[in-house]
């Protein structure tokens, strides 16, 4: 059996998924957010993560990133998403597979047990992403400096250069006004910009807007 833990911030689902799995794994441990998914997924060590893209703290390639080399865990990810961006993301950032919430009970214990067991594991539109993304000839190549941003930085950096003001963007992604003031802070740090309006030209120039 299985050993998973189940990494989403929305408990209503956590609970859904538990119920679809039933007795076919062992849930050991759940999270809700970046840092407690870490701490959680460090303890437990599960054989397998389900990792949700779109996470408080900084999204699931945040996980990834903090927990690259430190655990032995093959991570899933498990998302209402299923933009190319996101997709890729988190296969760049280390994930096995990549499944939507649309996937069935047993869809999901299927594609547990083969990322345990190595395989990779897509939905068949999401597999055709990473094809086109890794074996291209005109793939686009890394961006050292968007691959410092967190996702979440990501998300506040498109809203900003869509117009949104401070108030927007925290009622648009759910926090506060000044964790959105910090994040920007942390991306004009990172990308050595000076103000909103360099930000702006320098999404666009991504087309992240």
């Amino acid at each position: 059996m299985n050993r998973v833990v189940l990494v989403d911030d929305h408990q209503m689902f956590r609970t859904g998924v538990k119920a679809e799995l039933g007795p076919s794994v062992e849930i050991v441990g759940e999270a809700g957010d970046v840092d407690e998914a870490v701490a959680v997924i460090k303890a437990a060590a599960p054989d397998v993560v389900l990792l949700d893209v779109h996470l408080p703290g900084g999204g699931g390639i945040e996980v990834l990133r903090r927990l690259h080399g430190a655990v032995p865990s093959r991570f899933l990810a498990l998302s209402v998403s299923d933009a190319a961006e996101d997709v890729i993301g988190v296969v760049r950032g280390g994930a096995r597979g990549y499944v939507t919430k649309t996937i069935s009970g047993p869809e999901l214990t299927d594609a547990i047990a083969r990322v345990a067991d190595g395989d990779a594991v897509f939905s068949p539109r999401l597999a055709g992403f990473v094809l086109d993304a890794f074996a291209a000839s005109d793939a686009p190549p890394a961006d050292p400096e968007l691959d410092q941003i967190t996702q979440r930085e990501r998300e506040v950096l498109r809203l900003i250069a869509r117009g949104y003001a401070y108030k927007e963007i925290a009622r648009e992604l759910f926090i506060s006004v000044k964790t959105v003031e910090t994040h920007v802070s942390s991306v004009l740090r990172k990308l050595q910009l000076s103000n909103r309006h360099e930000l702006s030209r320098w999404a666009a120039a991504r087309r992240l807007v």
